[in-house]
């Protein structure tokens, strides 16, 4: 709303209406899910589980998205395959053209096994939901991470983990392929690395620089003169200090990343083999794999089991 109809006398109450929790969600899916035939394999408290962040417009957009796929296919009713197709639609974009070189889809699912690999081997990251090789929008494949239900509370520990993983691709591809073989793909990776480090040592003190906000909320007025006066009025040698700081915790991550990667060659060999031949494996599909040559923090493991104990919880 325009800053002028918050003042006051005007619009003092406001309600702010959160989206969704877990149990929301499948209450949610219930009432939409009324006047569409599902399939009987088809488990609305796993679409709830994996499906945090989305409101109740989105859940709706969800069921009928699925609904339009398998009418399109003359089918009696809406599988679960569906409903993954429909979760990607609305998460990632349309479904892109498969790819059939065979060097570039190598090195796409080395990039891939590279994130969901790093992720799960560095304690506190999210669980993986599935890899694919499906392209969707811009993205050659993808790899699914299913994270917490409160996105507003998170760990130096968790926010750390998850540039390990987000790294894990370009260090799968200069592990495997070679410096002089990395690709382009990694450039989306790079700005969630550069944003989610910068935003430890501006916005939540969790660098060398110390526990305190470097955030100038000026910098986020919409005024354009505000704006260019938040940003002179941080000292030189505190942005370099900022800037050498984000770039030690993206080298700290990055070295995660590439000693996962050397230490686990045989296992993303078989997990990548695996991927091209199915293009698609799910979460417990990639873990059971990856535990047959790793060990997979305890704190990552106790994370998939109290999913699977909340969606219990749920059912029952």
């Amino acid at each position: 709303l325009d800053p002028a109809l918050l003042r006051p006398g005007r619009f003092d109450r406001q309600v702010t209406v959160d989206v969704p929790d877990q149990k929301g969600r499948l209450e949610i899916l219930g009432v939409h899910a009324r006047n569409k035939k599902l399939d009987p394999e088809v488990d609305l408290q796993e679409i709830a589980l994996r499906t945090p962040g989305f409101a109740g417009a989105d859940l709706a957009n969800l069921l009928n998205e699925a609904a339009i796929l398998a009418g399109r296919k003359s089918l009696a009713g809406i599988r679960l395959q569906e409903i993954d197709e429909a979760v990607d639609r609305i998460v990632a974009g349309m479904e892109g053209k498969p790819l059939t070189d065979g060097k570039a889809k190598s090195l796409v699912a080395y990039h891939e096994v590279g994130h969901a690999v790093c992720g799960t081997l560095t304690a506190g990251h999210d669980p993986v939901q599935k890899v694919t090789l499906i392209p969707r929008g811009q993205a050659r494949g993808l790899t699914w991470f299913i994270p917490g239900e409160d996105p507003t509370l998170i760990s130096k520990q968790q926010i750390f983990a998850r540039i390990v993983g987000a790294l894990g691709g370009r260090a799968a591809e200069e592990v495997i392929f070679g410096d002089a073989e990395v690709t382009s793909g990694a450039s989306g990776d790079l700005q969630q690395v550069s944003s989610m480090a910068r935003q430890m040592v501006i916005n939540y003190g969790m660098s060398d620089i110390g526990p305190w906000s470097l955030l100038d909320p000026s910098a986020q007025s919409g005024d354009v003169v505000m704006r260019m006066m938040a940003r002179n009025s941080m000292s030189e040698n505190l942005q370099q200090r900022i800037d050498d700081a984000v770039k030690k915790i993206a080298e700290e991550a990055y070295e995660v990343a590439l000693r996962h990667i050397r230490d686990n060659r045989e296992a993303i060999d078989k997990i990548t083999e695996q991927l091209l031949e199915k293009e698609t494996l799910n979460g417990d599909e990639f873990r059971t794999i990856l535990a047959q040559y790793a060990t997979i923090p305890d704190e990552n493991i106790k994370a998939v089991q109290e999913q699977f104990e909340a969606k219990q919880a749920i059912t029952v």
